[in-house]
């Protein structure tokens, strides 16, 4: 039987399990068994269920309206295990049209498009002790691959001529879990899971947002890739598209014969990418995008979930000029309420490249509800800067100095992601100005950069292999690359630059305190150098020092926060990194000096192009150098009170006298 309340939250768009409802499910009905299916088609004059269970010819098993309303729903006996089924829809017209079902849980393998019966329930989980321990990582490490499925390895790569063959979701479990672990990541975060038609879009353009995609395999192994990557104390982030879908035929556009799931307004209806837009004034497209959401959360443990092209919900076709789409907006703030009373270690992602304010606030404080939001400015910001002569890059200082005059104004994730390798954009080891020689060593100074800057972080596949070869959809990563020394130096320093954030919690602890930061140096200019420090609650304490031009330094006085001992922990002119090895082998001990506001300096040594991270080793932390100045402070203030007093205790001593001499006359 059907679940009224659940209908009800449906209409009114409150529905975060609409999914428990619609779709076909395993059922026994008086004793028989089959399987209940259920669509909201309001629209439709009539409905068909057609499939293999009756050689596709729908005239027996014609659908019933429920409570005479938009929902349509029919129990048919033996129906087995991924049967192929569509709805037989006759439209408003009196078109016969066959779609897939918006709310199955496994679909055909492209290029066919019918749907799969098949049941999620019963999978044993062995991750408890994962999911009960699991937060949204604000004050943890948060060290993101992202990665395509298809495309990180391939048994055979595509060509014009046929199609190439993708690992499964077992092979994945046993390849790409050690990888990321070995590689010292946190989180992986897997492009669309959900089915879609066209290899080319990636899975941005979808069909079924409740089908696992069929290329990888069925729903229990992707299941069972999840529950491994979290026993082996990994994360796992799945990209959702909610503001547009595909205009394939079986899909969404035009489901009923009417505009159900999309605008009735043409003006508003279609995207740039020649896709549909949802009409998010329509409470039951609220609540199927919502269940959605909490579909993957509730049945495949998935950690935390990007939301793309936020942009494109906010504005009207993402374009602040055209206006707010409020009921976006709306949807938005409903979506991330729910989702954080229900789901509430479950982390809301947006990729937003807007300044509309207060992405990452609570709704009831005035924001969207979202957990972070992608450092789209910084990330261009970055990568401008690195593409420049370094001629003028003093000129340019402002580009890596600016992000942090606003970050802590979100819970900002900085990402080089997939859409800065594609496309004729070049890869990151490319967008670096300069010679084969230069572009390395600015790419590793540049990492180093981004990985001891305050906020979560996220590198897509390739990224961390110093690729020349754009990302392509059809092709493998370059693992042959790595018998190159340059490209296999590359790969361990990303390894071991991932492996220090990983093992210094002031790489992550205080990443949205203000208190976790402070620059070191930050206006030199002429030289391009940029220094600072990241702090620990514990005391964890490291200094990172940048050097952005040609320039050498065999001495430069590089300002630190405490007295004591500091030991370079990484350098990116290491050797075994095919660097020249111009760097700092003994541990450096802090010297008595004002240097740009500090109390202390070490002398160090500073390649062309090059980047260090140096450990602090010794007794003082950000608590005792407070309690060091209160104490100076406390000192001064009462050297004053005792001079006030001393100074009083003389003016009453001279009053006294002049009343004493007074008095003896």
């Amino acid at each position: 039987m059907l679940d009224n309340f659940l209908i009800k939250l449906f209409h009114e768009g409150k529905c975060l399990e609409a999914y428990k409802v619609f779709g076909a499910h395993f059922e026994n009905n008086k004793g028989k068994k089959g399987v209940r299916f259920t669509v909201y088609a309001p629209h439709a004059k009539s409905i068909q269920v057609v499939g293999e269970f009756n050689k596709w010819n729908g005239e027996k098993h014609q659908m019933e309206r429920y409570l005479d309303g938009g929902i349509w729903t029919l129990f048919v006996e033996e129906v087995e295990q991924f049967d192929f089924y569509k709805y037989r829809i006759e439209t408003p017209t009196g078109q016969l049209v066959d779609r897939a079902d918006p709310y199955a849980f496994f679909s055909e393998i492209r290029p066919g498009t019918a749907s799969k019966v098949y049941d999620l329930e019963n999978f044993a989980w062995q991750d408890g002790d994962w999911m009960k321990t699991r937060t949204k990582n604000f004050d943890r490490l948060m060290n993101i691959y992202e990665a395509n499925l298809g495309s990180w390895k391939l048994k055979k790569e595509f060509t014009d001529e046929e199609d190439g063959e993708f690992y499964s979701y077992e092979e994945l479990t046993n390849m790409l879990i050690p990888y990321v672990k070995e590689n010292h990541y946190s989180h992986i975060e897997l492009m669309p899971l959900n089915e879609f038609p066209f290899d080319g879009s990636w899975g941005y353009q979808a069909t079924g947002y409740f089908s696992a995609t069929s290329r990888y395999g069925n729903p229990k192994q992707l299941m069972h890739f999840i529950d491994t990557c979290h026993t082996n104390g990994i994360g796992v982030i799945m990209d959702f598209v909610p503001a547009h879908f595909v205009k394939d035929a079986h899909g969404l556009y035009q489901f009923d014969g009417g505009w159900l799931y999309e605008y009735d307004d043409i003006n508003r209806r279609y995207t740039e990418w020649d896709s549909v837009y949802f009409d998010f004034g329509k409470d039951e497209v609220r609540s199927f995008l919502m269940s959605a959401v909490h579909f993957w959360a509730e049945m495949y443990h998935i950690d935390g979930i990007r939301f793309d092209a936020v942009s494109n919900l906010i504005y009207w076709k993402g374009n602040k000029f055209i206006g707010q789409n409020d009921g976006a907006v709306e949807f938005m703030k409903r979506m991330n309420t729910r989702m954080n009373e229900v789901c509430p270690s479950v982390m809301l992602i947006a990729e937003d490249s807007t300044d509309f304010p207060q992405v990452t606030r609570a709704p009831a404080a005035g924001g969207l509800g979202f957990d972070y939001k992608w450092d789209l400015g910084w990330m261009n910001d970055t990568l401008r800067y690195f593409k420049e002569d370094p001629v003028y890059r003093q000129y340019d200082h402002n580009l890596l100095t600016f992000s942090m005059m606003y970050f802590y104004s979100e819970n900002f994730i900085l990402p080089f992601s997939h859409d800065e390798v594609v496309h004729s954009k070049g890869t990151i080891l490319d967008k670096m100005w300069g010679n084969n020689d230069q572009k390395f060593a600015q790419a590793k100074s540049l990492y180093v950069y981004m990985m001891t800057h305050p906020g979560k972080k996220l590198n897509f596949m390739g990224n961390e292999l110093a690729e020349y070869k754009e990302w392509d959809e059809r092709k493998a990563l370059g693992w042959d690359i790595l018998k190159f020394p340059q490209h296999d130096s590359f790969h361990r320093f990303f390894r071991d630059l991932n492996a220090v954030v990983q093992h210094h919690p002031s790489l992550y602890q205080y990443d949205y305190y203000n208190d976790g930061f402070k620059w070191m140096v930050v206006d030199d200019h002429e030289q391009s150098v940029f220094a600072y420090a990241r702090f620990a609650p514990d005391g964890d304490c490291i200094v990172a020092v940048m050097n952005f031009i040609g320039n050498s330094h065999d001495v430069y006085k590089l300002p630190v926060p405490f007295k004591g001992e500091y030991e370079e922990i990484i350098n990116t002119e290491t050797d075994y990194y095919t660097g020249s090895n111009f760097t700092n082998k003994q541990p450096l001990h802090s010297i008595p000096g004002k240097t740009n506001s500090e109390d202390q300096y070490i002398n160090i040594r500073l390649a062309p192009f090059s980047a260090a991270i140096f450990a602090y080793h010794g007794k003082e932390t950000l608590a005792t150098k407070k309690a060091e100045k209160d104490i100076k402070e406390a000192k001064v203030k009462i050297a004053k009170a005792e001079a006030e007093l001393k100074a009083a205790n003389e003016k009453l001593a001279a009053a006294q006298k002049v009343l004493d001499d007074a008095y003896n006359r």
